[in-house]
């Protein structure tokens, strides 16, 4: 009875321990802060929205940036949007922009696949729903918008512990290489897609050169041909245009006049078919313009172009874009001699399509200074372009002092080129050097995550053609 009594009573001491152990364990697990309760308790942050994903928190946040960096004690400040699609603490993070605005649907970019982590996106300064009020457009420059993340990484950070890596496509490639060299040390790597880099803005001979190989000759032959029969067919073009903005409440006030619009339009077909589609889409083109009806040479520009991106409302969206094209980044020019004199203008400069109350005046040194850093100094940094993209005629390349960085090209690809579409070695080379800077040294040169069809799968985001 003794031994029964003794052994019920150690049962009974037993079950309390554990009982005591679990409730302590309950109360750590209970006082753990909610993710939302973390990222809301970092100054300067607070919530837009929350959106529900399967195996993700995804937060629309605004974040107050300092109007000019280089002024902290002003109290000039802007509100700042970003999203947060959160995975874990104990995953790496990517810090993504586009180089424009910042969508708010859940989305994840192909190195946050790879590195199965966290993704902060960021909307560009100056673009209209992260616009200063009033905007002192001088503002509108690269190192203040490299600031910008700059901020948001370091808020950021004593939550997302583990490694950062920076991504973008286009204008947001550029960005992502602009924050790398003005602040080395933030990110653990660089994943840079499609990026241009025109280091002196008048001279670009190299966009020549690529579209006098491009593709086949048949298809560049149909291609000139439709561009120079839109030209020819100005006038019945045009009346079909004026009806066109008429009816949709389209003016020309910045650009100046439908002409300008018109021809801008035009000149960007050759650009925009190469830019946007492939190869075997030029069977889409109509074989014999010279025959062709109006209302099908008007689809084709349409379709490659696109007849409203030259219009106040087309322009607005992007004026943050050309403000930056005009005073920082450069633009290209080219010839296109199969036009012969039909063109009036001549590609146009970004100042045409900026409103003339915003003041702009060309840096030529800021370009040259990132080519530089990147020649001899880029460390960690990985660029994807694709062969018959004309934004890569002007691409990054390294130099002798560059360490563990690499450039990849697709063949035949377009602006939306990725990893996943490089050849087999070069893909598992660049997925191993993405997973290398995550600190996923262990991991095999794959993506970390399945495939998702809803966050995955982003197509090439339309946008006004000569712009990347």
């Amino acid at each position: 009875m003794r031994k029964a009594l003794r052994w019920l009573l150690s049962l009974v001491v037993l079950i309390g321990t554990m009982t005591a152990a679990g409730a302590t364990a309950h109360a750590a697990t209970a006082a753990e802060p909610d993710i939302k309760d973390r990222i809301l308790a970092i100054p300067g942050i607070s919530l837009i929205e929350e959106k529900p994903y399967s195996g993700y928190r995804y937060f629309v946040l605004s974040f107050t940036q300092q109007v000019d960096h280089r002024n902290p004690y002003s109290r000039a400040t802007f509100q700042q949007r970003i999203t947060l699609l959160h995975k874990d603490t104990d995953r790496p993070t990517v810090m993504y922009t586009s180089g424009y605005d910042v969508s708010t649907t859940p989305s994840r970019t192909e190195p946050t696949q790879i590195v199965d982590g966290n993704q902060v996106s960021v909307e560009y300064r100056f673009f209209p729903l992260s616009r200063p009020q009033p905007a002192d457009w001088s503002k509108d420059d690269i190192w203040q918008a490299a600031s910008d993340q700059h901020a948001i990484f370091e808020a950021l950070k004593p939550v997302y512990t583990k490694n950062w890596l920076t991504t973008g496509a286009s204008k947001g490639g550029m960005t992502a290489t602009y924050y790398k060299r003005f602040y080395p040390h933030d990110m653990n790597g660089v994943v840079a897609y499609v990026a241009p880099n025109d280091v002196v803005n008048n001279e670009d001979s190299a966009y020549d050169r690529f579209f006098k190989t491009v593709g086949t000759k048949e298809c560049r032959d149909k291609l000139e041909g439709v561009q120079r029969e839109a030209l020819v067919r100005r006038a019945p073009l045009e009346k079909k245009y004026q009806e066109y903005a008429a009816a949709n409440g389209y003016t020309f006030n910045t650009v100046g006049t439908l002409d300008k619009a018109y021809e801008a339009v035009v000149l960007d077909y050759v650009w925009g078919f190469w830019q946007y589609h492939l190869l075997a889409e030029c069977s889409k083109i109509p074989a014999d313009s010279a025959h062709a009806s109006d209302q099908a040479i008007w689809d084709s520009i349409d379709t490659f172009s696109g007849f409203s991106f030259y219009t106040d409302q087309g322009l607005a969206p992007y004026t943050a874009y050309y403000y930056q094209a005009g005073t920082q980044l450069g633009s290209p020019t080219i010839k296109q001699p199969w036009l012969g004199n039909l063109s009036r203008y001549g590609y146009q400069p970004p100042r045409n399509f900026v409103p003339r109350d915003i003041p702009m005046r060309f840096q030529p040194w800021a370009m040259a200074d990132v080519d530089h850093w990147v020649r001899h100094s880029a460390d960690h940094m990985l660029y994807v372009y694709g062969q018959n993209d004309p934004w890569g005629a002007e691409r990054f390349s390294f130099g002798a002092g560059a360490r563990d960085s690499h450039v990849y090209t697709v063949a035949g690809g377009n602006h939306g080129s990725k990893v996943s579409m490089l050849t087999a070695p070069e893909k598992a080379q660049a997925t191993a050097s993405i997973l290398r800077w995550a600190g996923l040294t262990d991991a095999p040169a794959k993506p970390q995550a399945s495939f998702d069809a809803k966050l995955d799968a982003q197509g090439v985001d339309r946008e006004p053609t000569l712009h990347p």
